[in-house]
C-alpha cells in the first residue's frame, strides 16, 4: 500500500514574492474561508480540518463547539475539504494536507488582516493619519527648539506628555476599529 500525497501547485506571484491582490481579495471573498484563516491564527499551530469545521459550524450557528451536530459540523467539513481550504492552499496561505486531514497557516497567511483595513469614503488610511501625526508633532517640537512664540512656552517634558498623550490615544481608536474589522 502505498502513500498518496496531493500536490496543490501555487499561483504565480508579484514581483514582491506575494500574492497578488486579486487573489488575496478572491481568497477573503467568503465567509467560511475568512473563519478558517481566524481559527488559524488562533490556535497559532497545525490543526485538523475536523477542528476547524466543528469550529466554524460554532460560529456559524452561534453555539458553543460542543453544541454543534453532527450534520454542521459535516457541511462545513465537506465544503473546506472540497473547496476551501484547496482555495486557500493554492493562493499559499495555508498548508494543506488532505490525505492526514491538516492544515496550517503560511506566513503570507497571517499578514491578511492588512486587506482588511475598511476606510470610508470621506477617511484616511491610518498610515496616512500616524504620518500627518508625526509631521505635526515634529512642526511642533521645532517650533518651540527655535524659540518661536507661544511654542516656546512649553517645556520639553511638556511636549513629550502631549506627543505621547496624542500617540497613545490615536493608538487605542486604530486598535478598537482594527479589532472591529477583523477577520471574521
Amino acid at each position: 500500500m502505498t502513500s498518496q500525497h496531493t500536490i496543490i501547485e501555487k499561483p504565480p506571484v508579484n514581483e514582491s514574492g506575494e500574492p497578488s491582490r486579486d487573489e488575496v481579495f478572491s481568497a477573503l471573498s467568503n465567509r467560511r474561508r475568512r473563519h478558517t484563516i481566524r481559527y488559524l491564527k488562533q490556535v497559532d499551530a497545525e490543526a485538523r480540518v475536523r477542528d476547524i469545521a466543528e469550529q466554524i459550524a460554532a460560529w456559524e450557528n452561534e453555539v458553543e463547539v460542543p453544541a454543534v451536530t453532527y450534520k454542521q459540523r459535516k457541511r462545513v467539513y465537506t465544503a473546506l475539504h472540497q473547496s476551501h481550504l484547496p482555495k486557500l492552499a493554492k493562493s499559499g496561505f495555508i498548508e494543506y494536507e488532505p490525505d492526514r486531514g491538516l492544515a496550517s497557516l503560511t506566513d503570507e497567511g497571517r499578514d491578511l488582516d492588512v486587506y482588511l483595513e475598511i476606510v470610508g469614503q470621506n477617511e484616511i488610511l491610518w498610515g496616512e493619519y500616524y504620518l500627518g501625526l508625526g509631521v505635526v508633532c515634529g512642526l511642533l517640537a521645532g517650533a518651540a527648539w527655535i524659540g518661536t512664540v507661544p511654542f516656546a512656552w512649553l517645556s520639553g517634558y511638556a511636549y513629550a506628555g502631549l506627543f505621547a498623550a496624542l500617540f497613545g490615544i490615536s493608538g487605542a481608536v486604530h486598535r478598537t476599529v482594527t479589532r472591529r474589522n477583523r477577520i471574521g
